[in-house]
């Protein structure tokens, strides 16, 4: 049975809900919601109240409300000071929204009263009791009741009322409480409100175990320190100042004040434990021991403050190296983006180049320019995979791995990492130290590195790793794909000089005990030196000479020979003995069947001397000189060519036939292999057997084709400034390389010829000279 429809004003509730017969106060501040109270005030004072299905709602639609709600009178209305209504309201009976007759200023809604169904009165009443018996329970667990509220409740006859009365004491979410306002049915009301009932009270219960336990824990945690205090204070007073329980205290001092994460501190505490428990002369003690002390001896938190300057860092950079300005570019972009994005992620640097260029000095330096500690380890010969991720605790003499143990010598969890000749590892059956260090320089991984020996994951995000390497082709390639190579690729005599002033004679002279006073070293003598007594790409070895010149120069102090000596261009030879390279081509004249190459090796650009020569036979090829399986098909690809365009270039279309050739590359006990020396190798053919020279002053490099076509190589810059440390005038060099001699240094362009070929005959006409030499006839040779 139901009513008649009425019109009432709606007040949405966010979250709260209004029974039947609850009297209680609401603030009302949301426009529509003050329309609504108006609009009722004026009318008959009744206002219908339903619950939002979402809080978060500040103006709710009408299917955003729940349908069915509560009809109330408006017992008293009162402005607040900050604007807002406090209204007390009083709850008659349950409604259902028919429509929504107004929306816009206020909502206005039709609804009809849903009546209450009563159940068996039997099975009502004992429900009654039994919820009463649930509610009594609730209430001695909670607390939050109190007993006036209780004996209230007790006292209520009605199973509707008194079902709607507790449900407005419980602490449910509006969902369920929502569910109950829409039962109509008391006794199935009565019946879902006791399945409430007991799910809250095995919450409160379990609320109960839990504060338990960690009130006992508290207790036990305080009830440790007061009996170690009180150890404490019974070994002070006996005077046990030495003792494993006086170490085990300062440990765990240390451990709680190290900073290191909490899941490392557990462990840390939990070895410590062990460590007490077990004799000191157990040979179990002291791995923990020495397991307890690494961890204590990491950085954890320790942080060096950046400071990267752009200017202070060019300063730097400037000040300590002179030209390599490419490099410092890149270097400076590099810690412009540091700056910008204050993180590291980003590309792991590698410095690539010959020796003695300054790759490891470069990396000092920039550590000094961001103000970050230095540490550097050495990967040359590593071979075993525990180098780098430790081995683990179960072997006798275990540590942890390199890369810890630099972090251990870093103090700071962000240092400058030098990972130096990172081209010299190698693998056998030991592990391969290449794979572990993928995680060490993948910016996605190395915030979790994990060492064998730690066992715990380490923190290497906030490093800054550079790698050096000699040669790019002995990094493996999935190492090589994280890291941005950086090449150097050596000096010219100018720049070779100006570092010899600036900084290797006041160097050595300091180091061995010379003064200004005591050595001067002219310019014309530091050139003569660079072009006789040195060859390199780096400086190492100009080092080493003038710290040969500053021995001789401190022995004739000592010896009281002169009190000043003056190191002259003529004066040179005398202290340091005869040359040792001849400055100028490495031939004195035209040579037939001899052509200069330029190779790229590990120690930077070199000039390669490539020889041929032919005697009668039946058309068989020597190769020799120690060649690699790509130079040798390079030679092959040569005569092929050579073969196929004989009478083209002057020479016998049977000379297959009738001369067994031999090619020679000098230096037979120096590995050698590339496709770059392929024109050269053709070059020479073409001069033995056209019976032409090949012009002194000319030096080049590039791949051949089947075809005589001219590919491209790598490593211009590289073996153009070996060729003009050689004396070499004139460089012929592959088309497509044209773009490479923008990396060639302006004084050394300037005093090369370069010419761009992309066939052999380009090459075989700018290098052989004109006319055939009548004296060495094909015949001649043996």
């Amino acid at each position: 049975m139901t009513h008649d429809t009425k019109q009432v004003p709606l007040l949405p509730l966010r979250g709260l809900l209004v029974f039947p017969t609850m009297v209680l106060h609401l603030d009302v501040g949301r426009d529509k919601s003050v329309a609504a109270l108006e609009k009722a005030m004026v009318d008959d004072q009744l206002i219908f109240l339903a619950a939002q299905k979402m809080v978060s709602i500040d103006e709710p639609k009408p299917e955003e409300i729940y349908r069915i709600g509560t009809l109330a009178k408006i017992n008293q209305m009162l402005k607040l000071p900050n604007g807002t209504f406090r209204v007390l309201v009083e709850g008659l009976y349950r409604c259902e929204i028919i429509r929504f007759v107004e929306e816009e200023e206020e909502f206005v809604v039709e609804i009809q009263e849903l009546e209450e169904v009563p159940g068996d009165s039997v099975e009502e009443e004992a429900l009654k009791r039994n919820l009463l018996t649930q509610f009594e329970q609730y209430v001695k667990v909670s607390r939050k009741i109190s007993k006036e509220t209780l004996n209230t409740v007790l006292d209520i006859e009605e199973s509707g009322r008194l079902a709607d009365i507790i449900t407005s004491h419980l602490a449910l979410k509006i969902k369920d409480k929502q569910e109950l306002l829409e039962i109509v049915n008391t006794q199935e009301r009565l019946e879902h409100l006791m399945e409430l009932i007991s799910n809250e009270k095995k919450v409160l219960d379990l609320e109960k175990k839990i504060g338990e336990r960690v009130k006992s824990s508290m207790e036990k945690t305080q009830k440790e320190y007061y009996l170690r205090e009180q150890l404490k204070a019974i070994q002070k007073e006996l005077g046990e100042k030495e003792g494993k329980s006086g170490e085990v205290l300062d440990l765990r001092t240390k451990i709680e004040k190290s900073g290191m994460p909490e899941r490392v501190m557990e462990v840390a505490l939990k070895e410590l434990d062990r460590y007490e428990k077990i004799p000191q002369s157990s040979a179990e003690s002291s791995v923990i021991r020495n397991y307890i002390e690494w961890l204590l001896a990491l950085p954890w938190t320790e942080k060096s403050q950046d400071a990267i300057q752009i200017e202070r860092a060019k300063e730097i950079l400037d000040k300590e190296h002179y030209g390599l300005d490419k490099v410092k570019e890149r270097i400076l972009e590099y810690l412009a983006v540091q700056k910008l994005t204050k993180s590291l992620r980003g590309p792991i640097l590698c410095l690539v180049g010959p020796p003695g260029v300054g790759k490891t000095s470069l990396a000092k330096s920039i550590a000094k320019s961001v103000n970050r500690n230095f540490v550097r380890i050495s990967l040359g010969g590593v071979r075993d995979e525990a180098e780098i991720r430790g081995h683990r605790r179960t072997y006798i003499g275990a540590m942890p791995g390199r890369i810890i143990q630099g972090m251990k010598k870093a103090k700071t969890i962000n240092p400058v990492f030098l990972l130096d000749e990172i081209d010299k590892m190698s693998n056998d059956f030991r592990g391969d130290p290449s794979s572990a260090m993928l995680e060490v320089l993948d910016p996605e991984q190395n915030s979790n590195f994990s060492d064998h020996f730690i066992e715990e994951a380490y923190d290497l995000s906030n490093v800054l790793f550079i790698a050096t390497a000699n040669y790019v082709n002995n990094i493996p390639g999935p190492l090589l794909d994280r890291m941005e190579l950086i090449s150097l690729s050596g000096y010219t005599e100018l720049e070779k000089l100006h570092i010899a002033k600036e900084h290797l004679v006041p160097k050595q002279m300091k180091e061995n005990g010379l003064k200004k006073s005591n050595l001067q070293i002219r310019d014309d003598a530091l050139l003569r030196l660079i072009r006789v007594y040195t060859r390199e790409a780096g400086v190492r070895t100009l080092e080493r000479q003038i710290a040969k010149l500053c021995r001789k120069a401190a022995k004739m102090i000592v010896a009281n020979e002169k009190k000043r000596v003056i190191v002259t261009e003529k004066s040179l030879e005398e202290l340091l003995g005869k040359p040792i390279f001849r400055y100028g081509q490495m031939e004195i004249e035209d040579q037939i069947g001899a052509a200069t190459g330029l190779a790229y090796t590990t120690a930077g650009g070199d000039t390669l001397s490539i020889e041929v020569t032919h005697f009668p036979g039946k058309g068989k090829l020597t190769l020799t000189g120690k060649l690699g399986e790509v130079m040798r098909e390079s030679a092959q690809a040569a005569f092929s060519y050579i073969r196929s365009r004989a009478e083209e270039l002057g020479i016998e279309s049977d000379f297959h036939e009738k001369y067994d050739i031999h090619i020679h590359v000098p230096e037979g006990a120096t590995p050698k292999d590339g496709p770059s020396a392929g024109i050269t190798m053709a070059t020479a053919l073409v001069s033995a057997l056209s019976n032409r020279a090949v012009k002194k002053e000319v030096a080049m490099t590039g791949e051949i084709t089947l075809r005589g076509r001219v590919l491209p190589i790598g490593g211009l810059k590289e073996k153009t400034l070996s060729a003009h440390r050689a004396g070499i005038t004139t460089i012929i060099f592959p088309e497509d390389n044209k773009k490479d001699l923008d990396d060639i240094p302006e004084s050394v362009r300037e005093q090369l010829t370069f010419i761009p070929v992309n066939h052999l005959d380009q090459v075989l006409k700018h290098a052989l000279v004109e006319e055939k030499h009548e004296s060495n006839k094909r015949g001649d040779r043996n």
